[in-house]
C-alpha cells in the first residue's frame, strides 16, 4: 500500500515549525523540542530541504533555520518531492521506470488518476494554510477545501 515515509511526514513537520518562526529563524533544538524529532535525523532532512533551496541555514549564534521564500508560496509538494520523488502509486505511473504494456494495460489508467489526484492534493496546501489551522473545525475545512480543488 502506498505510504509516505517518516522522513517526509517529519520533513513537513519541520517546516511547519521553520515557517510559524517566518521572517525570523528557528534553531534545530527548536524544531527538534518543538516536534520530538531526534536531531541527528532531522538534521539530515534539513540538509535535503536546504539543497531544495526551500530553506537557508546559518550558524553559530542566533543561527538556525529561515524559509526562502514565504509560508503562501512553498506547498507540501515542495517539500516532499525532493525526499520521496514523484508521487507514484505504482511503478508503472514512475517516469524513471514505466511500463512496456501501459497501452493495453486495464488498470494503468486507474493508477495514474489516483497518482494525479494525490499530487493535486499535495499542490493545493501550503504551509500558509497549515499555520491557520488553530481547531479541529479548522483542520476539516482545511481538508474540504483542498478536496474540493481536485476533483
Amino acid at each position: 500500500m502506498f505510504k509516505l515515509s517518516t522522513k517526509g511526514r517529519y520533513a513537513v513537520r519541520a517546516m511547519y515549525e521553520i515557517a510559524r518562526a517566518f521572517p525570523n529563524g528557528v534553531t534545530l533544538e527548536q524544531i527538534s523540542n518543538a516536534q520530538h524529532i531526534s536531531r541527528v535525523y532531522l538534521a539530515q532532512i534539513l540538509n535535503r530541504l536546504r539543497q531544495a533551496r526551500l530553506i537557508r541555514s546559518s550558524r553559530g549564534p542566533g543561527g538556525g533555520y529561515v524559509l526562502r521564500k514565504s509560508p503562501d508560496q512553498i506547498t507540501l509538494y515542495d517539500i516532499l518531492e525532493p525526499l520521496e520523488g514523484p508521487v507514484c502509486i505504482a511503478s508503472c505511473v514512475d517516469p524513471g521506470e514505466g511500463c512496456e504494456d501501459v497501452e493495453e494495460c486495464i488498470a494503468y489508467p486507474i493508477w495514474q488518476k489516483i497518482a494525479n489526484y494525490i499530487e493535486c492534493l499535495l499542490k493545493e496546501v501550503k504551509l500558509s494554510d497549515l499555520l491557520k489551522v488553530q481547531t479541529e473545525k479548522d483542520k476539516r475545512e482545511l481538508v474540504e477545501s483542498i478536496t474540493a480543488g481536485c476533483f
